[in-house]
């Protein structure tokens, strides 16, 4: 679990297209929002991803960098990014050891998974 004030963990991980970004590539350049979710495709994920979507420019001028972590592959992201014209980066936490690292659990409707 991450403490108040504390640093975020770092990661590398891989982008819809195939390049890796970590965490550290935006230190001293950007700040960085990331959230986690369960699913693309899912209704609940799509409407987050599409209310950060929405707000992207608000987040642009503030000097962030939105950024989705879930279990789903490369492909899947660069489909649901095309398909909901998503403008922030999305990467493959394919074991979810990163999800893990910061404290979130795997939660699927009613049912949580440590």
């Amino acid at each position: 679990m991450i403490e108040p004030g504390g640093p975020a963990p770092g990661f590398r991980l891989q982008t819809s297209t195939g390049e890796y970004i970590s965490l550290e590539d935006f230190h001293g350049k950007k700040n960085v929002v990331v959230y986690f979710y369960p699913k693309d495709f899912t209704k609940g994920c799509t409407a987050e991803a599409c209310e950060f979507r929405d707000s992207y420019e608000e987040f642009k001028n503030l000097g962030a960098e939105v950024i989705g972590i879930s279990n789903d592959n490369q492909k899947s992201h660069e489909a649901f990014a095309t398909e909901h014209k998503l403008p922030f980066i999305l990467l493959s936490d394919p074991d979810g050891s990163v999800r893990k690292s910061y404290g979130v659990k795997k939660t699927f409707g009613l049912v949580r998974e440590e």
